[in-house]
């Protein structure tokens, strides 16, 4: 397949994307669209482009002929489950923001006959994995967020029992020199504020922005992938360890722990569900496929995120 992605024989895929404007969206965008495949991206405004497609998810309102033709549909939608402090209806919309579209795109993909579904997912599903290694064949874990993901996941079933391969991508922390994670941390340790959360021994399974884009690309590729695929870096690390590694890149102190009773205090439940819980997740699945990192260490993935543009 042409750059591991379409099948079509003049090796240009076309690529339906829910959720483009987004942090890994719009990177995936860009990458697909270098390589000369045709990107369909669903938007939920008046289309202003011609390759932007109108749904509205929330009442269901989606021509699935529009996916006709479609090699792949990449499901990235969800609002961020950091972005408020979590109130019922904050964790309302988080569940609303991903089932209901997926449960849609589910259905009209096998209307349109798309052969692959490749559906967001997070390794959130694990619960709190301790130092427990976690590989695809791991339990879900408990809590809202291990059951946001539960939940996730099932909704895709109306396409994979019509035969449609359906990936479920389990992300960890993407690490982007663009923006999330490392955008919000930068600052905080360039002026050395950077600290440990809570005990620090909690695992952060991280991936780096390229190595996000580039798994979900192979996912596209490679027929013999289905189910649960944990796009995490081959070795995870503690807060610890990756509040010392960002202090390294950044050439900052990182002396100070933040207990974890003031991270509660600050950001309620997300913190016990968010911060002081983690995954030892490894992507035993992508590996086995041989898919190949080229961020292979939380050293590397930070280079990669805080040098210069254009360097």
């Amino acid at each position: 397949m042409a750059n591991g992605v379409g099948p079509s024989a003049s090796g240009r895929a076309v690529i339906a994307i829910a959720g483009s404007s987004g942090l890994i969206g719009s990177a995936l965008t860009s990458v697909l669209r270098s390589a000369d495949h045709r990107v369909l991206r669903l938007v939920r405004r008046a289309p202003a482009a011609a390759d932007e497609v109108f749904w509205n998810p929330d009442t269901g309102e989606f021509d699935a002929a529009a996916l006709r033709g479609a090699d792949a549909v990449i499901n990235l939608c969800g609002v961020n489950v950091a972005g408020k402090r979590w109130s019922g209806a904050f964790k309302q919309s988080l569940r609303d923001s991903r089932i209901g579209p997926t449960e849609v795109l589910s259905r009209c993909v096998v209307e349109a006959g798309v052969p692959v579904l490749i559906n967001s997912s997070a390794v959130g599903y694990y619960g709190d994995g301790r130092d427990r290694v976690l590989d695809e064949s791991a339990p879900a874990g408990h809590g809202f967020l291990a059951t946001l993901c539960q939940d996730w996941e099932a909704a895709t079933h109306t396409a994979s029992s019509a035969g449609v391969r359906v990936v479920l991508v389990r992300t960890g922390l993407v690490l982007s020199p663009r923006g999330g994670l490392f955008g919000r941390l930068k600052p905080i340790f360039s002026l050395g504020l950077g600290a440990r959360l809570g005990s620090g021994r909690q695992y952060m399974p991280w991936i780096s922005m390229e190595d996000e884009v580039r798994a979900l690309l192979f996912a596209i590729g490679h027929d013999d992938l289905a189910g649960p695929l944990n796009a995490t870096g081959p070795a995870p690390v503690t807060n610890a360890e990756f509040t010392a590694a960002l202090g390294r890149a950044l050439n900052r102190p990182t002396p100070l722990p933040a207990p974890a009773f003031a991270i509660r205090a600050l950001l309620g439940e997300f913190a016990d569900e968010g911060l002081l819980i983690g995954q030892r997740a490894i992507p035993s699945a992508l590996e086995r496929a041989g898919f190949e990192f080229h961020h292979n260490t939380i050293g590397e993935a930070l280079a990669y995120v805080s040098a210069p543009a254009g360097a």
